[in-house]
């Protein structure tokens, strides 16, 4: 594998980077701004020693000017040239007289900081490389003369590459150490990675038995949280389509086995007319029930893939309850249907709402005993808009309210007339249409409550019961 191709790498050569640009920084500030600030203190120096010891003190006779820079040079700890300007062209400025009597001084001729202190006629001050060493140089014009005071900057040079030679040294254990703190956080991180690919593969893989733990804070502590979430929504979903699949088949097995029971015993030639209309009569129920649930799972297989579909327009609410009562008159005969209804506009879809309500009130005539009162109302209630049908039948526990609107659940004792999947429907249903179905059962009522948004009503209706 490639040494920059995994994130361990990738790390350490960003923090490796990062060192070798703070460090050059620092280079590029600390070093060269030590070294001008050595100059500047011994040019400084020497500046005093000129105008305080040199200047003053310039003979006005020529042979003095040797013994003066002699005498000059121990008291300023500096090499003291005076130069003569000779009127050649071009011009030469020449020592007169050098303290470095051993020495050659044909190395100080023209020289340029001397030059420009008697070009300029003022102080002039800088640093000149001569023989392969570096000096520092302070020149002051008197009259054709220049008095120039001269130092090695040796020492200070000494100091700053030691300085220098120092910040490498630091930088290479710096990076020596980024390299090592890179690769070590890395494999840290990356093992921690590495736990959460894992996970997504089993994950991937349909496991979801074993949860993804991260204690960490940071992202990938975050990362993990969602993938934990995932994974619980994930097994949720996979043990709901099994318990789908599996309630699903009962649904269909059990109308399936009486058919095929039915046309076993159809087929005896002894069977009576009376018996055999009997049978039919049950088959077509039991037809129907497949009809009914064969209808159901496709709206159900609709809404979990979001291809079902509907209207959102003005609706009339006292129209459909009273469609709806209409529909369930001739099965309602044990029960009083109490339909009492007022003008409610709602947004929503006219087939849909007439949908829900046959779901409702269906289950408030299976599920309650003869002579149960069923009541349906609408009303408007600030921009609520309501369908409510309500029986004083059986209440429902607290802790079944929420598990009646489950796919296949039945209240235990009910009778199993149904698919259980009425109120899933009614539920998702308003759902899609911006609304939702409440319920309340309690002090002898239960109450299932279609809520929509509101509209102003086109019409007034007129209430009434039937």
């Amino acid at each position: 594998m490639r040494p920059f191709s995994s994130v361990g790498g990738r790390l350490a050569l960003a923090l490796l980077l990062v060192v070798a640009g703070v460090l050059a920084i620092v280079y590029v500030i600390v070093v060269p701004s030590y070294k001008t600030s050595l100059e500047n203190n011994e040019l400084n120096a020497l500046q005093r020693q000129l105008l305080l010891r040199a200047v003053p003190t310039f003979p006005t006779a020529p042979f003095l000017k040797q013994q003066y820079a002699q005498t000059l040079a121990p008291r300023v700890n500096a090499r003291v040239v005076v130069f003569d300007l000779q009127n050649e062209t071009p011009a030469l400025l020449v020592p007169y007289a050098d303290s470095n009597v051993e020495g050659d001084s044909s190395d100080v001729v023209n020289d340029p900081v001397a030059f420009d202190a008697i070009r300029l006629q003022t102080l002039a001050r800088g640093t000149v490389t001569r023989k392969g060493q570096e000096s520092a140089e302070v020149a002051y014009p008197i009259g054709a003369s220049v008095v120039m005071l001269a130092s090695p900057l040796h020492d200070q040079l000494q100091v700053v590459g030691v300085v220098r030679k120092r910040v490498f040294v630091a930088g290479a254990l710096a990076m020596a150490f980024a390299v090592l703190l890179g690769y070590g956080g890395a494999r840290i991180f990356a093992r921690r990675i590495r736990k959460l690919e894992v996970a997504a593969e089993r994950i991937a893989a349909g496991n979801f038995d074993q949860p993804v733990v991260d204690h960490g804070s940071d992202e990938l502590g975050q990362l993990a949280r969602t993938f934990e979430r995932m994974r619980l929504r994930l097994s949720n979903l996979d043990r709901a389509r099994g318990e789908f699949i599996a309630n699903a088949s009962h649904e269909l097995r059990t109308p399936l086995f009486s058919l095929g029971g039915f046309l076993e015993l159809l087929d005896d030639p002894e069977l009576d007319e009376p018996t055999r209309d009997e049978f039919l009569t049950q088959m077509r129920e039991q037809v129907a029930r497949l009809t009914k649930l064969a209808t159901d799972l496709l709206d159900l297989s609709r809404l979990d893939a979001g291809r079902l579909t509907v209207a959102r327009e003005p609706v009339e609410l006292g129209e459909l309850a009273e469609e709806v009562a209409a529909e369930f008159r001739a099965r309602a005969a044990a029960h009083p249907i109490e339909l009492a209804v007022e003008p409610v506009a709602a947004q929503g879809d006219a087939e849909r709402v007439l949908q829900i309500g046959r779901v409702l009130l269906e289950n408030a005539l299976v599920h309650t005993p003869p002579s149960t009162t069923v009541r349906i109302s609408t009303a408007v209630d600030g921009g609520r808009a309501t369908l409510t049908v309500a029986n004083d039948g059986p209440e429902i526990p607290r802790e079944a309210q929420q598990q009646v609107f489950e796919r296949f659940y039945r209240l235990d004792g009910t009778r199993a007339s149904g698919s259980g999947l009425g109120l899933a429907i009614a539920r998702e249903l308003a759902e899609v249409m911006g609304g939702r179905i409440e319920l309340d059962s309690q002090n002898g009522w239960t109450l299932f409550t279609l809520v929509l948004s509101a509209e102003a009503p086109d019409r007034d209706l007129e209430p009434g019961l039937v």
